[in-house]
């Protein structure tokens, strides 16, 4: 949620910024001068601002598939391992002779990833 909130307040500043500087307007040179372009200040900063978002979210993507990934793994490995314990708890019972008790516990949980 502090996230969520934090990139509000930068999206509105940056916008408000955006919106002030539309008349000011920068002369930009390229290629060692051969190529020159009188542009709004506000677009090369917008153009910054969306390549440091396209280069952060790809820099992100792969922990968090990864990320995703483990959970999944681990989702599985929880759910084999409850199903081993109630296998072992039933062949307990029939060793011992006793009736299954009820579970009174939580009920069980759908426990997939979202």
């Amino acid at each position: 949620m502090i996230r969520l909130t934090l990139v509000g307040v930068l999206l509105l500043l940056s916008l408000a910024f955006f919106l002030q500087n539309q008349e000011q307007e920068v002369t930009l040179r390229y290629f060692f001068g051969l190529f020159e372009a009188s542009t709004p200040i506000y677009k090369p900063i917008l153009a910054g601002f969306a390549v440091g978002l396209l280069v952060s979210g790809i820099l992100l993507f792969p922990p968090w598939v990864r990320g995703r990934i483990e959970l999944r793994r681990k989702t599985k490995a929880l759910q084999e391992a409850e199903v081993d314990l109630e296998r072992l708890r039933h062949s307990l019972d029939k060793v011992t002779g006793r009736t299954p008790s009820t579970v009174t516990s939580e009920p069980h949980r759908d426990r997939r990833d979202e």
